[in-house]
């Protein structure tokens, strides 16, 4: 019986767990939001170009061009402006290059 409930709590604590790392939704009430002037000035203050600001799955994503000329899409907390995913978009080929906002471009080399 105990070998059975520590399966058996393993398990829900595998499935809870992993529902939770596999979302990136944001839960913000909209009543806390910042208003879509606050995403723009905030992309502006960074030096980004802005070509969409929308809402995906609760968060603001914007869709810009950086100081280097890179395409970028970025994710924000709709409260706070944290930036949740950063991401350079590679459209060369097949291969499709991901980062984190602490990319600093060593190594990337575009033919």
């Amino acid at each position: 019986m105990t070998k059975t409930l520590t399966i058996a709590t393993f398990l829900t604590a595998m499935i809870s767990g992993g529902a939770a790392l596999a979302s990136d939704d944001c839960y913000e009430p909209m009543a806390n939001w910042q208003p879509r002037g606050a995403v723009a000035d905030f992309a502006m203050d960074a030096g980004w170009l802005v070509h969409r600001i929308k809402i995906d799955d609760g968060c603001y994503e914007i869709q810009a061009v950086d100081a280097e000329g890179r395409q970028i899409e970025i994710t924000l907390n709709p409260a706070t402006l944290e930036i949740l995913d950063f991401e350079y978009e590679d459209h060369h080929d097949d291969d499709d290059q991901s980062h984190g906002s602490s990319h600093d471009g060593e190594g990337d080399t575009h033919d």
